[in-house]
């Protein structure tokens, strides 16, 4: 019997290739290291990250018909995560993401989702099979401007506890579209949050409050090893500091703390105590363990 899922990831899932030196790079280097070939994308980390919290998650993506393809389906599978409900495409390759990371983190990415950003509207066809979703959903922003603000409208998700997050600084202005509809809780770093206010901010509890102002209900901030920050409209502005660790990783870390604040949340935990389990969540994968 197929298993119902409890949370639903709309967004990326593909191969991250990750590169790391284990000392600072300059531009042009080249140095010893090692690379790793992961399964990624905004949505599979959350989802990975989710079924380690004991929850059933389910990708809503595009994935090419190939062998990348089916290694990554079988993989994520491995993993806990349900893949029932991917768009299959022969004609178009699985996505990957390529990363560059030095001891100090990351030197610089490209992502290729064009496979997801042509299958556009099509992979949220599995919702019409799915009751009326009134659970959590996180949506990433390698999805389309254009599909997100649909998404902002979609009646099958009206009643859903979104939960966004950009996947980089370069594609956080896309989500103007939830912001404007007043939809979702957003997790971003600081500099997505400074992106999205329109000025800098000295900290994450200001960059916070400022995406606040601009119209969002609620936002949590990351500053890396300074103190992450909740704000909430009409509601006190939380901070804690996260723990001193050794950089093992950077890649995932922001999924990892989504993961771990709505699993806490999902268990009704006070804000400030689920502020505190993303933040130690997100420490530890950087440090380069698996949480929980």
């Amino acid at each position: 019997m197929t298993k119902t899922p409890d949370v639903l990831c709309i967004g990326a899932m593909l191969w991250d290739v990750i590169g790391r030196a284990p000392r600072r790079m300059a531009p042009g280097a080249d140095v010893p290291g090692r690379i790793r070939h992961l399964p990624g994308g905004v949505a599979l980390n959350v989802a990975v990250a989710l079924a380690r919290w004991g929850m059933t998650p389910s990708v809503l993506s595009a994935v090419g018909r190939d062998s990348e393809g089916e290694g990554l389906i079988a993989e994520a599978q491995r993993l806990g995560v349900m893949t029932d409900h991917l768009t299959r495409d022969a004609g178009l390759p699985t996505d990957c993401y390529m990363a560059i990371e030095d001891s100090e983190g990351l030197i610089a990415a490209v992502a290729d989702a064009l496979s997801l950003e042509l299958a556009g509207a099509a992979i949220l066809a599995p919702l019409d099979t799915l009751p009326a979703w009134t659970g959590p959903v996180v949506l990433d922003g390698n999805l389309t401007e254009e599909l997100l603000s649909a998404i902002a409208r979609d009646p099958r998700l009206m009643r859903a506890d979104l939960r966004v997050v950009p996947a980089s600084p370069g594609k956080a202005e896309r989500l103007e579209p939830l912001i404007a509809a007043r939809r979702g809780c957003f997790y971003l770093n600081r500099l997505e949050a400074e992106i999205l206010a329109g000025r800098a901010c000295a900290n994450a509890a200001l960059a916070a409050e400022a995406v606040v102002a601009r119209g969002a209900a609620r936002v949590l901030v990351t500053d890396g090893p300074n103190p992450a920050a909740e704000a909430i409209a009409g509601g006190p502005t939380l901070t804690h500091q996260p723990p001193t660790v050794t950089v093992e990783r950077v890649t995932g870390a922001g999924d990892c703390f989504l993961a771990a604040h709505l699993a806490a949340e999902l268990k009704e935990m006070p804000r400030d105590a689920a502020l505190r389990q993303a933040v130690r969540a997100s420490a530890a994968h950087v440090s380069g363990k698996d949480v929980p």
